[in-house]
């Protein structure tokens, strides 16, 4: 199963652009140790930030990238999914791998960078998918803007969310100190 010139550009461009990556992280990491935070937490967050934004940008810009052919949009649930299943094979996986994939890496890394769980993944996703389903409409890009595309971008943060579980910040907040009366 091939995938386009477009997509293997994307996919190489990003291995490519690693070592700057890494290079962002341990600068922005530095940074903060620097100005006083823990060592631990700083690279971590670092980490997160940079991870989220990497590994969503690329696969944004190939989805905003225009296509000939005739945009559409889709608002029925699973009518695109349903259509799917009679695709060939090569279609199928570009199509469910992609679409979970979008947003996969801010699923994994927002959970490990800030406080919240997969329903706030979840919201977050389904709001961001909106907005590129709807540029994909408005910039015609001649792509189908799909609810099922919603669906499955969702569903593909919500279980990077929850496969980063084991490395989420620490959910247990400390107690405020008790508070002494002046009597």
């Amino acid at each position: 199963l091939a995938i386009n010139a477009l997509e293997s550009a994307t996919v190489v461009v990003s291995i490519a652009l690693l070592p700057l990556m890494a290079l962002l992280v341990w600068a922005i990491a530095a940074f903060r140790i620097r100005a006083g935070r823990e060592r631990r937490e700083s690279w971590r967050d670092a980490i997160a930030e940079v991870g989220a934004v990497a590994g969503t940008l690329p696969w944004l810009l190939l989805v905003l990238t225009p296509r000939d052919g005739e945009g559409a949009v889709q608002l029925v649930p699973l009518v695109d999914l349903a259509e799917l299943a009679a695709a060939d094979p090569r279609t199928i996986v570009e199509q469910l791998v992609g679409n979970l994939m979008l947003f996969a890496a801010a699923g994994f890394f927002t959970p490990i960078r800030f406080r919240i769980g997969p329903g706030a993944v979840a919201l977050g996703a389904a709001a961001g998918c909106l907005a590129v389903e709807a540029a994909q409409y408005l910039f015609g890009t001649g792509r189908v803007a799909s609810v099922d595309d919603v669906l499955l971008n969702t569903l593909g943060a919500v279980l990077a969310a929850l496969a980063s579980r084991p490395w989420w910040r620490n959910r247990q907040i400390a107690a405020p100190a008790p508070v002494r009366s002046s009597g």
